[in-house]
């Protein structure tokens, strides 16, 4: 059941073009009814006992495609699934008539099924392939209005980080390979002290965090999820908001049984997770693009997604899970509704709108219902998200005073995106402003009323899945006992100060808002700039070793890799076995020596010929020599197909070189004796090196087995044709392939003339 449901979204991937262009109008809605009906299916399996279902994948590695469906990957797969559905309607509303409608809808369902074999894998090789699956299509859907530069870069720029931060996470999956001795993530959640106990502890956490911080854009890597927000607004309500950016929370989630519960573990994710909250409601702030508040403010939800997670517990499990959930549904809705203002009003700049909210009544009523829950306001699921949030941070006086002021920025951010454009004073807007259709509005209704529901019906409606995922995160059982108010304690007393101090921050945002753009500039700049000048570096250094090593001179490109052979093969031989103990030349025969010397002078007169005629003459001496080879030694099958070989190759020389320009010697003296010494060097090394290998018996002598099987296995008795059809087939294939696309890009060239000027 699991296999099908995450291989499904690959398979219809496929067809979504296609779909697409047969019903233009009613292709998203159809494309949509595959992730309804899979969040369907993950919704039927709350409150049961965790599935596993595995498929033997690469046995000799011990990797087995295996899934695992438990609580908290319940909660993701219902997010990815339920939040996909109404994206793939968006996307067809929102990029209606677009020429490539059917390729973004084709780039969502592979990320879709992506992350839903991220969170649902039981296989730490198999996470990370379907995590690389994710990076590789975001890059394909930020970077999906590929002829605009910034979109490139971003794209660029969103999968070198998380591209990096991938190899660091599977370096680190290796190292608990290494400690537990097995692959399944079952299998080492339930190694647990084994791994704190173990001296590749240290490094292997840092290698997953490192994987974790960039793919959920925790600080310093924060900066290139804002700058994703070139993508088109679906792209980012889906992949920036419920799903992509949540891959590294998952990924700490799921391993905090394991990893979790030591000094490094709290220190790292809750000084990251910290920073990173503040530095993101900061940033959300003194930003004016609705977009940009949104991401920013995503950036926050992260940090503080990061932030319980180190603190652990139950507190901090619970409080995780409910800040997922809530994150999903009210930042899906206001992404999706800042597209639709977008869309219908010609800007996302919250000074250029306001009084939308007759204009377009249900999307103002989606907004401000995703807002208050962003906020933190009853009786919207935020709150009890934030309550658990406050609750959790209750461990340390600091950290709970970073919790608060993360909440009242949060707050004033929130008034931004909800207030400003639908409440705020009317504005002319450069597009005449009306209601979104309803594929525009749809998506953020049903997210803000999910939102609504959770926070009224939160014990019946979210109780048994919060208590499930929590357990899995917490790796000992969690209850949930959630609800609008729980009296009045502390924590209540927080979430009114917060509430009072984050209206009256938004109600001084004039005032407050240009005194932050240093600050601002600087969070934006800083890791940004690092960024940017690492590529320039290594842009730089490419462009060095392109000129030093890959000038297009073939006589260079010759020298440099003969020059390594010699240091490489050099060293080994010295620090080896040194030269040949046994002196090979003294069993050879007159006559062997004889076309030894022929081959040496065929050899010697091609290298000094003045003409291409001789030059190939030369060469067809040399190719004569190791046939006669071929027949001293007992292989006139092989002297057969040299002899044939080399009298066409000579045949077509020959007529090509009446083509080509007339013979001038380019290289200088000097050039030429480096060559040559060079060319000496090489030959006498390589020599040395065959006379060792043949003075050595390092393993038994293959050639019987050949001799043995090649009629009882191969049914055939030429041996050297059993050789190469059977016995080494797939290297004969690979030559056939490559003689195949040199015969084809030949072709091309001999196609390719240059058309002849009209005459004036």
């Amino acid at each position: 059941m699991i296999h099908a449901a995450v291989l499904s979204g690959f398979v219809l991937a496929v067809f979504a073009p296609a779909i697409q262009r047969r019903w233009p109008k009613a292709g998203s809605w159809m494309l949509s009814l595959l992730p309804f009906g899979l969040a369907v299916l993950f919704a039927s399996h709350i409150g049961e006992e965790p599935v596993r279902e595995s498929t033997a994948w690469i046995p000799a590695l011990g990797a087995d495609l295996a899934f695992r469906l438990d609580g908290l990957g319940l909660v993701f797969a219902l997010i990815i699934s339920a939040v996909g559905a109404f994206v793939l309607i968006y996307a067809g509303g929102y990029l209606k008539g677009h020429r490539h409608l059917g390729r973004i809808q084709c780039f969502l369902l592979l990320f879709m099924a992506s992350m839903l074999g991220v969170v649902l894998a039981d296989n730490l090789v198999a996470l990370f392939v379907f995590w690389e699956l994710t990076s590789v299509t975001s890059y394909l859907l930020i970077g999906f209005d590929h002829e605009r530069e910034k979109s490139r870069a971003a794209a660029l720029q969103a999968l070198l980080v998380t591209g990096f931060g991938g190899v660091a996470m599977l370096a680190g999956a290796l190292l608990l390979q290494q400690i537990t001795g097995t692959l399944s993530i079952e299998g080492v959640l339930g190694q647990g002290e084994t791994i704190r106990a173990h001296a590749l502890y240290v490094p292997a956490l840092l290698l997953i965090l490192l994987g974790a911080f960039t793919k959920s854009a925790q600080f310093p890597f924060h900066f290139w999820l804002p700058n994703a927000m070139e993508a088109p607004t679906p792209v980012s309500a889906y992949l920036h908001s419920a799903t992509m950016v949540k891959a590294g929370i998952y990924l700490m989630a799921r391993l905090s049984p394991a990893l979790g519960g030591t000094d490094w573990w709290f220190g790292l994710l809750v000084t990251g997770g910290a920073v990173t909250m503040l530095a993101g409601a900061v940033l959300a702030f003194g930003k004016s693009d609705l977009k940009q508040i949104l991401a920013y403010s995503t950036v926050s939800a992260l940090g503080m997604l990061t932030f319980v997670l180190g603190i652990g517990g139950e507190a901090g499990a619970r409080a995780a899970v409910v800040l997922l959930i809530a994150h999903s549904l009210y930042k899906g809705a206001l992404f999706m509704a800042a597209g639709a203002v977008d869309h219908e009003a010609g800007t996302r700049m919250i000074e250029d709108l306001g009084g939308l909210r007759g204009a377009m009544p249900v999307t103002a009523a989606a907004a401000l219902g995703a807002a208050v829950s962003m906020a933190g306001l009853p009786p919207l699921f935020g709150f009890i998200a934030k309550e658990l949030f406050y609750e959790a941070a209750e461990v340390h006086p600091v950290l709970l005073a970073c919790a608060v002021a993360t909440g009242i920025l949060t707050v004033g951010a929130a008034g931004l995106v909800a207030i400003r454009p639908f409440f705020g004073r009317a504005v002319q807007t450069l597009k005449h402003a009306h209601e979104a259709p309803s594929s525009l509005w749809l998506g953020p209704a049903a997210l803000a009323a999910g939102g609504i529901v959770f926070g009224l019906f939160s014990g019946t409606a979210a109780g048994g899945l919060v208590a499930g995922a929590a357990s899995s995160v917490a790796g000992i059982p969690v209850t949930a006992e959630l609800g609008l108010l729980h009296g009045i304690n502390l924590t209540l007393l927080l979430s009114a100060f917060t509430a009072v101090a984050g209206v009256a921050l938004y109600a001084s945002a004039d005032r407050i808002r240009p005194l932050l753009r240093p600050v601002v500039g600087s969070l934006a700049w800083g890791p940004a700039g690092w960024y940017d000048a690492l590529l320039a570096s290594m842009m730089r250094f490419a462009t060095f070793q392109t000129r030093l090593l890959q000038n297009g001179l073939l006589p260079h490109y010759l020298r440099v890799t003969l020059g390594m052979a010699i240091l490489l093969i050099g060293v080994a031989l010295v620090r080896g076995t040194g030269p040949p103990q046994k002196n090979l030349l003294t069993d050879v025969r007159l006559h062997e020596a004889v076309v030894g010397i022929l081959i040496l002078a065929g050899a010697f007169s091609s290298v000094r010929a003045t003409s291409r005629l001789a030059a190939i003459t030369s060469l067809g001496v040399v190719a004569l020599g190791l046939a006669m080879t071929f027949v001293l030694f007992g292989a006139p099958d092989l002297a057969m197909t040299q002899f044939l070989v080399e009298t066409l190759t000579v045949i077509l020389l020959v007529l090509v070189i009446y083509k080509l320009p007339a013979y001038t010697q380019k290289s200088s003296d000097r050039t030429r004796l480096r060559d040559a010494i060079v060319s000496v060097i090489a030959g006498s090394l390589f020599t040395v090196l065959v006379l060792g290998v043949t003075s050595m018996q390092l393993a038994p002598e293959i050639s019987d087995y050949y001799i043995e099987n090649s009629e009882k296995l191969a049914h055939g008795r030429n041996i050297v044709n059993v050789i190469l059809v059977d016995f080494r087939g797939l290297d004969t294939l690979g030559e056939i392939t490559v003689l195949s696309i040199a015969a084809v890009g030949v072709y091309a060239l001999l196609k390719l003339r240059p058309h002849k000027e009209e005459p004036s």
